[in-house]
């Protein structure tokens, strides 16, 4: 008599931890009982010990389950807490798919873009914030980023600004980008971001101003709920407008896409509801031609996850990456990984990575012991000359 073989039984999940480092991130470690870990990174900055419950809730549903039932257990946390949605939510859900995705690439030993459809490019083009006081200053930075290889830089466009305010402040930005444009010549890719500081009346007139410096993009012209404003600032600019790291799911792009005025998506992997979420987003952008540039201030896990996305989404043309920016102090992004070769930079761009999972792997010795001191970290509080709050 032949016996048939036993069925392997699943693997399951044993245990969430949460790591609170410096500078202002949080990581998240799922174990199973096969001892195969992975990892995520959760956070909303200035909010990680809020998130940090929320990942501890969601832990109540996921410890015993199979890790591989990533969409299952994806729609179990997103629809099944009846109330969903929104920063905090969205960013539990993203650290643990990110941590589930890894765990799958491990167990069966391939990249995680191999196991959503195989890569569509081996690289991905990248841009490196750049900070200072003085246009001389943020030129300078400039010229040292485009020195070390970089085909791109990101800069605010601007301080506070007044929902109307005087010409001055205009005459500022402008100022500033004039500079760096002739500093850096005219094929380096300048973003603009606006931070949301701007409103509808002087979204418009920076718009039509910046538009002489032909860049690559100006971003957050206004904030996201403000969104019916992109039609006019849009008539006023042939800049692409770039909008999303403060949109955390497909519905909330689904009207930022159909009313057609956004051309660049900048959903952000540890916000918008981790690799599961972000693909689908990136695959919507896709049918209405408007391109993927996955926003990412934050650590190594984030970025591991957003060139897996990236390795996968034909419309993904840029990345955007921390290495060196003015947030990143005491830790840079580099320092939580063992295998640092693993973000190959060179002539602007970063290499896919090709191991198992992620692709990185993680100095779990040093995330326990920076996580001793912790952060909580807050952005600052702007008012304006009259006393009113400012955006950030």
């Amino acid at each position: 008599m032949i016996q048939k073989p036993k069925r392997k039984l699943p693997m399951k999940i044993t245990k969430l931890t949460t790591y609170i480092v410096p500078p202002r991130w949080m990581f998240l470690k799922i174990e199973t009982d096969e001892g195969i870990v992975g990892w995520g990174e959760p956070v909303v900055e200035g909010r990680a010990l809020t998130v940090q419950a929320a990942v501890h809730e969601l832990e109540d549903y996921l410890i015993g389950k199979d890790p591989f039932l990533i969409e299952d257990h994806w729609n179990v946390m997103y629809r099944a807490g009846f109330y969903r949605g929104g920063a905090v939510h969205m960013s539990a859900i993203a650290g643990i798919d990110q941590a589930l995705w890894d765990i799958k690439g491990k167990a069966l030993g391939q990249p995680i873009h191999s196991l959503l459809g195989g890569q569509v490019r081996d690289k991905i083009k990248v841009y490196s914030w750049i900070g200072g006081d003085r246009p001389s200053d943020v030129a300078n930075n400039a010229k040292d980023v485009v020195a070390r290889g970089f085909k791109a830089i990101k800069l605010n466009g601007c301080e506070e600004m007044q929902i109307v305010d005087t010409y001055d402040k205009v005459e500022k930005a402008v100022e500033t980008i004039a500079t760096i444009r002739e500093a850096i010549g005219p094929y380096i890719g300048i973003g603009v971001d606006f931070h949301g500081r701007v409103h509808r009346p002087m979204a418009k007139v920076l718009a039509k101003e910046l538009e002489p410096y032909k860049l690559l993009f100006i971003e957050e012209p206004v904030l996201s709920e403000n969104r019916e404003a992109l039609k006019e600032i849009a008539n006023h600019a042939s800049t692409p407008i770039a909008l999303g790291e403060r949109l955390y799911s497909r519905w909330d792009f689904k009207s930022v896409l159909s009313d057609g005025y956004v051309d660049i998506l900048q959903p952000d992997l540890s916000h918008a509801g981790g690799i599961t979420e972000c693909r689908k987003i990136a695959a919507m952008a896709e049918a209405y031609d408007v391109a993927l540039a996955p926003h990412c201030p934050l650590g190594p896990i984030a970025l591991a996850a957003c060139l897996q996305v990236d390795a996968v989404s034909y419309n993904a043309f840029i990345q955007e990456q921390s290495l060196g920016i003015h947030y990143n102090k005491g830790n840079d992004i580099l320092d939580y990984i063992s295998n640092k070769e693993v973000f190959k930079y060179a002539d602007g761009f970063v290499s896919i990575p090709q191991g198992p999972g992620l692709g990185i792997e993680v100095d779990e010795a040093y995330v326990i012991e920076r996580a001793k001191e912790g952060h909580r970290w807050r952005n600052p509080v702007w008012r304006h000359e009259d006393g009113s709050v400012a955006e950030w």
